[in-house]
């Protein structure tokens, strides 16, 4: 298993995450956290989740722990990137999830400007499963 961030906080709460002094691992990595006990998430339904969202080794770039607000959205059907797509279909309500997406998963070599994020930049993110519909 490759060396990734360090997280404190429980779910429910802002995450803080300590990077190690290697550099990002390649490919698509999920750790679960803490498991939760409710509906697991399946494909083409709508996922309530609260996220935490860091670039390798730098800044947050979003976080709906800071807006005080979950996000809702499709998951498995392509309406986010396939880093949440592939890593979060099959985990648990209730879990708190890290996950580490490459580029290829994440926004590609076009990045995401607006946010700050380069076409190289490994994302980091801590996910709360808060519900599905």
């Amino acid at each position: 298993m490759p060396q990734l961030p360090t997280v404190t906080g429980s779910f429910g709460q802002t995450p803080e995450l300590t990077f190690p002094d290697s550099p990002a691992p390649k490919g698509l990595h999920i750790k679960v956290l803490e498991k939760g006990t409710g509906p697991t998430v399946t494909t083409g339904r709508e996922l309530q989740a609260n996220y935490h969202g860091q670039i390798w080794g730098g800044g947050v770039f979003d976080s709906s722990f800071q807006r005080g607000t979950p996000a809702t959205f499709p998951i498995g059907v392509g309406a986010v990137i396939q880093g949440w797509d592939q890593g979060i279909v099959g985990k648990n309500v209730g879990s708190r999830l890290l996950i580490s997406i490459p580029p290829e998963k994440g926004y590609g070599a076009a990045g995401q400007p607006a946010a700050g994020i380069g076409g190289t930049d490994t994302l980091v993110f801590v996910v709360d499963l808060v519900g599905v519909q």
